[in-house]
This record gives C-alpha cells, sequence and structure tokens, in this order.
C-alpha cells in the first residue's frame, strides 16, 4: 500500500477513535440482517438515536455487570432446590 494512502487510513482511524465510533463484526441469518441494519440506521439517526436506546436498553438492558454476587441475586431462582443433604465426611480410623 502507498505510503500516502497508509496515512489517509491512519488518520480517518484516528478520526472515528476520537468521536467514539467502533466497528463490529456481526454474524446474523439472513432474514434478520435487514432488521438489524434498520437498528443501526436508527442509533446513527440523531432525531431517533435516543429512543431507539432507550427501547434496547429497556428490553435487553444495557447496564453492565456488577460483579458475580450481583449476578446470583439477580438470577431466577425459582422452582430450583437449593437444599442438599448433610454430609458428615467418612468415617476415618487414625
Amino acid at each position: 500500500m502507498l505510503r500516502t494512502r497508509k496515512n489517509v487510513l491512519a488518520n480517518y482511524r484516528r478520526k472515528l477513535k476520537r468521536l467514539g465510533v467502533v466497528r463490529l463484526e456481526v454474524h446474523v441469518r439472513r432474514a434478520d440482517a435487514e432488521l438489524v441494519r434498520g437498528v443501526v440506521k436508527a442509533l446513527a439517526d440523531p432525531e431517533h438515536e435516543a429512543q431507539t436506546r432507550a427501547l434496547l436498553r429497556k428490553r435487553f438492558g444495557g447496564g453492565k455487570a456488577k460483579g458475580f454476587k450481583a449476578l446470583l441475586a439477580a438470577a431466577p431462582l425459582a422452582g430450583i432446590d437449593l437444599a442438599r443433604d448433610p454430609d458428615f465426611g467418612r468415617d476415618v480410623k487414625l
């Protein structure tokens, strides 16, 4: 690649980094491709981005994990038997 092309590309990537833009590669089914493109366009549109972001966060959650303890506290444990028989070990003759 020519040096000038490398400089142009490097400048472009620096500009995107300053703007907080990241590149993502997503694998989806062919039937869902238009849907994903629509979501991306809605997030890029200044008129709809706040509404779209709020809707996505509400539906899919956007919060970061606060740790293992918080993850366990938020886990749905209904119907799971957490009781166990006491284990006294085995008899050992010394």
